[in-house]
């Protein structure tokens, strides 16, 4: 029986520097400590954080009630005006955004600031992507599907600027440029998909080709790993998406002589490695 571990796996640079961010500042100490919303979409390290005593604030109208302690901005990063909020509070923040989501904010708000309508390839209502829609300064459309990319229509003199949620679907991203390149807009086009996640999703893609069984760890929130489940899925019929060790039973499944394993970028090696036991001891 094998078992097939995906080299690029578990927590991203982003997610580990917000992470490790949050621990510091506890250690330090010197009062209370917020993250705004979840720091990282895994239960178990949430889970963990608020045994510590740090506490997640859900939107914008906790974050006004605050007149004091730290408020730490996790790697999805989030729109001008929180910033601003906090600081008219006089509320201290510490700023963990993800760089690679930071260029991009960098990116739409020059562009927008220019004149460009600003289109997203990503989820709308995940919180990179809010994030994101609060650094534009004019018109911004978020398109999630090849369908929406189709009916997109703007004026004719319009120019665009088209940017990408840093865990989107490399592929789908392409055909989505396709689409909009062929409607014959003055448009720029900037692949802003994180490099580690184009890396994860081809590997997972071609373990999951090779195995009788897939395995993508990673929290039911987290957008990356969700996308890891889509793409094993095609290649594999029987892919499993867990959160933990025993979330799976594979003993239920005929005829498994290989079995792969990846991860996606919020889960913790911890949890990596207990599945992985887990798995050795099912087969």
């Amino acid at each position: 029986m094998r078992v097939k571990m995906a080299k690029k796996r578990g927590f991203c640079f982003g997610v580990r520097r917000a992470v490790d961010t949050v621990y510091d500042q506890v250690q330090k100490g010197g009062g209370p400590i917020y993250t705004y919303g979840p720091i990282v979409h895994n239960e178990q390290v949430v889970q963990d954080l608020e045994a510590r005593g740090v506490r997640v604030i859900r939107d914008q109208e906790e974050l006004e009630r605050l007149t004091e302690g730290t408020v730490i901005i996790r790697a999805h990063g989030v729109g001008r005006s929180v910033c601003e909020k906090l600081e008219r509070q006089g509320v201290s923040y510490v700023d963990a955004t993800c760089p690679f989501v930071k260029k991009i904010h960098r990116i739409v708000e020059r562009e927008s600031g220019s004149g460009r309508h600003i289109l997203i390839a990503g989820n709308p209502s995940h919180p990179e992507v809010e994030g994101i829609q609060g650094w534009c300064q004019g018109p911004v459309s978020v398109l999630e599907s090849l369908e929406e990319a189709e009916n997109f229509v703007a004026f004719p003199e319009t120019k665009l600027c088209l940017v990408a949620q840093t865990t989107f679907n490399y592929n789908k991203f392409k055909d989505l440029v396709e689409i909009i390149s062929k409607k014959g807009y003055d448009i720029i086009v900037l692949n802003t998909i994180c490099g580690a996640t184009e890396e994860r999703q081809t590997e997972a893609k071609r373990i999951a080709s090779e195995v009788d069984a897939m395995i993508v760890i990673g929290g039911k929130n987290s957008s990356n790993t969700q996308k890891l489940f889509e793409i094993c899925k095609k290649e594999c019929e029987n892919t499993y998406y867990i959160q933990k060790p025993v979330d799976l039973d594979l003993r239920t499944a005929s005829s498994i002589r290989s079995v792969g394993i990846t991860a996606g970028a919020s889960t913790p090696n911890k949890i990596i490695e207990e599945v992985q036991k887990h798995v050795r001891n099912q087969l």
